[in-house]
């Protein structure tokens, strides 16, 4: 223990400087696992046939996924798939901390988007807003939701289907922020 003398001294950064919780191989490990991933990754798929993607019935809806990080393709960044919506059917409504964008391929239909607020003072404050913005789409539109916005689509049409690319960055996950939430699960036809 030191005593009230020594904590009267100035710290000093060469006082500190090799103090150690003992050797390790980190970096050595860092190099060797980087060669063992090139060399693998060398391998990896570039081409994606539809008979690699998997469909999924799940809270969400019926969906394609067409590039996905469990596919073990070279894409190492892009996470993608093709959302169906029934005639007057939606998605189920759901959260990420990252942002998506949605390509509208069959159909016409709305979003509703409610954004978030923050503020942060001594913690984070999240709030929602109560009522939805709504955002008509059509074939060929692109659609932008923002990150952490509760989202869901929604099929305008009666009597056909639409379908839907939604396409987002795996990277923001990696960096900690893996945050989705499934809020309501898709409405039954």
């Amino acid at each position: 223990m030191e005593s009230a003398q020594d904590m009267t001294q100035p710290l000093r950064e060469e006082d500190v400087a090799r103090v150690n919780a003992g050797p390790c191989t980190f970096r050595a490990d860092d190099v060797k696992q980087s060669a063992e991933f090139r060399a693998e990754y060398a391998e990896r798929s570039r081409l994606i046939t539809p008979e690699m993607m998997p469909m999924e019935e799940c809270d969400d809806g019926l969906i394609k996924h067409l590039m996905h990080e469990r596919f073990g393709s070279a894409e190492m960044c892009v996470e993608a798939y093709m959302q169906f919506l029934a005639p007057n059917g939606a998605s189920g409504k759901h959260r990420h901390m990252w942002e998506e964008i949605v390509f509208v391929l069959e159909g016409e239909g709305y979003d509703l988007h409610w954004d978030m607020s923050y503020h942060c003072e001594d913690e984070y404050h999240w709030k929602w807003a109560e009522t939805p913005k709504r955002f008509d789409w059509k074939r060929g539109d692109f659609i932008f939701i923002p990150p952490f916005t509760i989202h869901q689509h929604w099929n305008a049409s009666a009597t056909s289907e639409a379908r839907v690319i939604v396409i987002s960055n795996r990277i923001v996950k990696k960096m900690g922020f893996d945050w989705l939430d499934q809020v309501e699960p898709a409405p039954k036809p």
